[in-house]
């Protein structure tokens, strides 16, 4: 992908901008609470940023204009269940989380079933949010290279750094405040692609009718599988082209997951009230799901003007000529930047290229924040008594794990291969639902009717069921299997009668 001085100026703009928000955001930090929840100081925008910082990521921009380049409309499935867990996050969690007296989900499983389902929960569910730091350091380092001609090795150390920069020194501030900067950025962004797609296909059905003239009837269509006018809308124009139980079943996954994930709560715990806490949320909630629809338009419109590696390759083993005209690309992954590199102005593109880079750094940062709060609260608080006692010390380690989990997240990243990003960001999902969701439910709204005995075996059982399911060949995702394993032994747990509950400590 050629770019111009003007897109490197642009890019690196930008980059500069939100570091130096970090760098900014530093200086409200004085204690482990106000990096950890911003000392509760947090006004509904900072929430919001916090949120969608770390929501809004590689999958939610760069992933669903992929998705759509294949599948159309059933590409909004992950901006729109993220902004229905948003929605039941600030309606039905936000007021319990906040009045829980804990700073982590986990210390309120523990509360309720004991320091053992605080431990094996805190591991597992680090785990599941560690997976999906790996994944969006694949997309960085993906991006990068497309942008740069650098070395994975270096793009991922590019990327680490960033990373650290962005919320290290600054926690939920600097997550929160660089959201806000990134939301501003992004949502610019998506509405000038938007509008310069609706501008250059003259409307939605401009786009379709350009994806028809390259597929139906053609050769590459045969390839798709949509040779046909009607093949077409059925694949682009509905929001189960994958299949109902395969679409449907994603965006709960993302409902399941905004509600287990410590960042999130995180965000919530970091407002100055419960009304801010809860009108973060709800902006969430509104603001995630158009920037979902912005993306699949640029996806869409790069279907009708794009051609893979892999598609010339295929065309030209079968001796059919490859459509002239059309932009060869390497890989589906590339078509959200090359689009704004060939269609958008150079210095407003390489704002853009910048704004989605920093979108996929702020997604791994705020996931690191998240695993690091758990491992220091849940974990190690109560192995010393100086990183629960003294405020200085717990902030340093913080900082530490922080930095411990990108290097190894990086590690891991240029071992493997940049196809399983989003193999990455399912099984993610799906382990964190598992282990925390039903019982962060029961330890919420079913004091002392479940036995700790069959909570902590629903915690060890729910993620090891998905993955199995992801050796099985299920017809959907693999999280419902762990979820239906959990409910069973929960309820059945529920059965037996209520236990007697003892007061625990939480570290």
């Amino acid at each position: 992908m050629h770019l111009t001085p003007w897109h490197v100026v642009g890019l690196l703009a930008t980059i500069a901008l939100i570091i130096g928000v970090g760098i900014y955001s530093g200086r409200k930090v004085r204690s482990a609470a106000d990096f950890a929840s911003g000392g509760g100081k947090a006004g509904a925008w900072i929430v919001c940023g916090a949120i969608m910082g770390t929501l809004v990521s590689g999958q939610a921009t760069i992933g669903t204009a992929q998705l759509a380049f294949n599948y159309g409309m059933s590409a909004w499935w992950f901006t729109l269940g993220s902004g229905i867990g948003c929605l039941i996050l600030a309606l039905g969690y936000a007021a319990p989380l906040r009045h829980s007296g804990c700073s982590t989900l986990l210390q309120i499983v523990s509360r309720e079933y004991g320091p053992r389902a605080e431990t094996w929960g805190s591991v597992l569910s680090s785990i599941g949010i560690f997976i999906s730091v790996v994944a969006q350091i694949l997309s960085a380092t993906a991006l990068l290279i497309t942008i740069f001609p650098v070395s994975h090795l270096a793009a991922a150390l590019i990327s680490i750094l960033l990373m650290a920069v962005y919320v290290m020194f600054g926690g939920v501030w600097g997550a929160g405040m660089g959201g806000v900067v990134k939301l501003i950025l992004l949502y610019v962004s998506a509405i000038a692609g938007g509008v310069l797609v609706y501008g250059l296909a003259n409307g939605f059905g401009g786009v379709l009718e350009t994806v028809e003239h390259l597929l139906v009837n053609s050769p590459l269509g045969a390839l798709s599988g949509v040779e046909s006018q009607q093949a077409v809308h059925e694949r682009f124009t509905s929001l189960i082209a994958r299949g109902a139980s395969k679409d449907i079943g994603s965006g709960l996954s993302l409902v399941l997951g905004v509600l287990s994930t410590q960042t999130y709560a995180q965000a919530i715990w970091s407002g100055k009230s419960d009304r801010a806490a809860k009108k973060g949320a709800l902006l969430s909630a509104c603001l995630i799901p158009p920037i979902g629809i912005a993306c699949i338009l640029i996806g869409l419109y790069m279907r009708g003007h794009c051609i893979t590696a892999d598609e010339v390759a295929a065309l030209q083993a079968v001796g059919q000529s490859v459509p002239e005209g059309l932009i060869q690309i390497e890989s589906t992954s590339q078509v959200f930047p090359v689009f704004v590199a060939r269609f958008m102005p150079a210095l407003f593109g390489g704002v853009v290229l910048g704004t989605l880079f920093i979108t996929v750094v702020g997604g791994g940062s705020g996931l690191a924040l998240g695993m690091a709060s758990i491992l220091v609260t849940d974990i190690f608080s109560r192995k010393s008594a100086r990183v629960k006692g003294d405020s200085r010390t717990n902030l340093l380690v913080t900082r530490g794990t922080i930095l411990g989990i990108l290097l190894a997240a990086a590690v891991v990243a240029i071992l493997v291969p940049g196809a399983m990003i989003n193999d990455f960001g399912f099984l993610s999902m799906g382990l964190r639902g598992a282990v925390v969701f039903l019982p962060l439910c029961g330890a919420l709204w079913l004091k002392g009717k479940i036995p700790r005995a069959f909570t902590l075996t629903a915690i060890l059982a729910g993620p090891i069921a998905v993955l199995a399911g992801n050796f099985m060949n299920l017809p959907f995702d693999s999280l419902f299997l762990g979820m239906a394993v959990c409910l069973v032994i929960m309820a059945a747990g529920l059965a037996v009668g209520r236990h007697t509950h003892d007061t625990l400590s939480t570290h």
